[in-house]
């Protein structure tokens, strides 16, 4: 089973994220992926995560998905850390997505 350290980030986030880029409201599944992606990455460069992060769909413990901004997965084809960063790689964006604590791990959707 995959699963993913990093930050949940929910579809209405990204969404409000985009239109602070400028992105109209989307109309097709096809907007939906352009923003969340465009908003993902703004937000990972914004915190200088950018280059040792990706965005990946997850679900948690209640079986809710959400996209995750990872830093870590136990998948080796995913070529990243298999543990958990430390605090100053993860810092920046905690503050910027205003989480608690450090990033935790969710299984892959």
């Amino acid at each position: 089973m995959v699963k993913y350290c990093g930050y949940l980030v929910g579809d209405d986030w990204l969404f409000q994220r985009g239109a602070e880029l400028g992105y109209k409201p989307p109309e097709t599944r096809g907007d939906e992926i352009t923003i969340m992606l465009s908003a993902s990455r703004d937000a990972r460069l914004q915190a200088g995560v950018y280059c040792y992060t990706k965005l990946r769909r997850v679900v948690t413990l209640q079986g809710k998905h959400f996209w995750c901004i990872v830093f870590a997965s136990n998948d080796p084809y995913e070529h990243m850390p298999t543990s958990r960063p430390p605090e100053e790689k993860y810092k920046a964006l905690k503050e910027l997505l205003g989480k608690q604590g450090p990033p935790l791990w969710f299984r892959a959707s």
